[in-house]
Order: structure tokens, then C-alpha cells, then sequence
């Protein structure tokens, strides 16, 4: 599988306030090691359906990542803060998602991983109510 790069989209950046650019290296910070992470299961993982298992562990942080920082949003403007941050993390996690499935042979590596592990758990779970 080949390896993947991930960025920070240019309009996410656009909507932080304009302050030291901390955020926004902060952001990027970020996604230079997660795209490193990732790359390096790539390359060390002993099959695609190994690299994918990976990568679709990351997709799931990434959207428990989103749902958590859209869950700060009503609570920072009940506090009558600017969920600006929250909400551009939150894009973040769901763009860098989008980014990932971009990747054809990993986006189907991924489709492949995600139908397993519903299949997987609807098993166990039928599992746990037998009688």
C-alpha cells in the first residue's frame, strides 16, 4: 500500500482569529504526526489488511476526536465564549477522514476493515444476549 500525506485545508486555517498563528502550527503539528503514524503502519505492517486495520483505528479516534469537540460548541456559547477553536478542530478531525478515504486503495482497504468490525461486533453482541 502506498503511503498517505494529510494536510491542514487552507479554510480551516482562514477561520481562526488572526493571533500568533499558534493554532494553526498547532494544527499542523498535529497532522504531520498523525500522517506519520499512519505511514509508518503502512510500511510496517505485514499485509494491506494490517496497514488498514490501522488506519481504520485512527478513522475511529478521529471520529469520537469530531464528536467530542462539536459536544464543547453549545457549551462554550452558553459560557459566552467563541467556540471558533472547537468548531475548526471538529472540521479538522472530519476533513482529515475525507482525507484519508481520498487514498483509492486504502479507501477500500477501509470500506473493506469497517464492514468487518460491524460484522464482527454484531456478533459478539448476539454473543452476550443468547440464552
Amino acid at each position: 500500500m502506498d503511503e498517505i500525506s494529510l494536510g491542514v485545508p487552507q479554510p480551516i486555517i482562514d477561520v481562526l482569529p488572526d493571533d500568533d498563528g499558534t493554532a494553526a502550527a498547532d494544527m499542523r503539528r498535529a497532522v504531520e504526526g498523525l500522517e506519520d503514524r499512519v505511514n509508518r503502519a503502512i510500511r510496517e505492517a505485514d499485509d494491506d489488511a494490517e496497514a488498514a486495520g490501522f488506519a481504520m483505528d485512527v478513522v475511529e479516534h478521529l471520529e469520537e476526536r469530531a464528536r467530542r469537540y462539536d459536544e464543547f460548541i453549545p457549551e462554550l456559547r452558553a459560557w459566552g465564549q467563541s467556540p471558533i477553536y472547537a468548531i475548526a478542530w471538529r472540521n479538522l478531525q472530519a476533513d482529515l477522514i475525507a482525507q484519508l478515504y481520498e487514498h483509492e486503495e486504502l479507501a477500500s482497504r477501509l470500506d473493506q476493515e469497517r464492514n468487518y468490525r460491524i460484522v464482527e461486533d454484531g456478533i459478539r453482541m448476539s454473543d452476550v444476549f443468547k440464552d
